[in-house]
């Protein structure tokens, strides 16, 4: 029996209005509000694909979107699409997450750049040591290499 077999009895249970806001991804019944482990992992991931989305978009010192970005507001912007709340600064950003090592580190996690101890950049980590993010004025949101040892990854919960 498939997932889609149980829709119409979790439909009358749903309601009228929350029918709505019912949706069956890949054969699975996906309802807001009821999180899964898996569910939650993939935040990061579709935070990805929203800042890849924003391949080109200008970079301006401030912005959160929808057409310009810094690199923080391109990942606020991605994870609040995604469902998740970010704060506003990079630094911010990388007190609220789960610290994870190079070697845990997964596509959508956040990729934090410091010197010292001060985070100064974060972009979306894209797998094989690559990040989309916004670098600096006169750039626009790009993949690009990671071109430093001095990161630090952090998953967003």
């Amino acid at each position: 029996m498939t997932a889609l077999n149980h829709v119409p009895s979790l439909l009358a249970r749903a309601g009228s209005v929350s029918v709505l806001t019912l949706a069956v991804v890949g054969g699975t019944l996906v309802a807001p509000g009821l999180t899964t482990e898996a569910e939650a992992a993939t935040h990061g991931t579709k935070a990805l694909k929203i800042a890849a989305s924003k391949k080109g978009s200008p970079y301006r010192w401030g912005a959160t979107g929808p057409h310009r970005f810094d690199c923080s507001g391109l990942t606020l912007y991605s994870f609040k699409r995604a469902g998740k709340k970010l704060p506003r600064t990079a630094a911010q950003q990388y007190n609220k997450t789960r610290h994870v090592s190079a070697s845990k580190r997964s596509r959508g996690d956040l990729v934090f750049f410091h010197s010292g101890r001060n985070v100064y950049h974060v972009g979306i980590y894209a797998g094989k040591g690559r990040i989309w993010h916004a670098p600096k004025s006169n750039t626009v949101v790009r993949l690009e290499k990671i071109w430093t040892k001095s990161v630090w990854y952090g998953r967003v919960r």
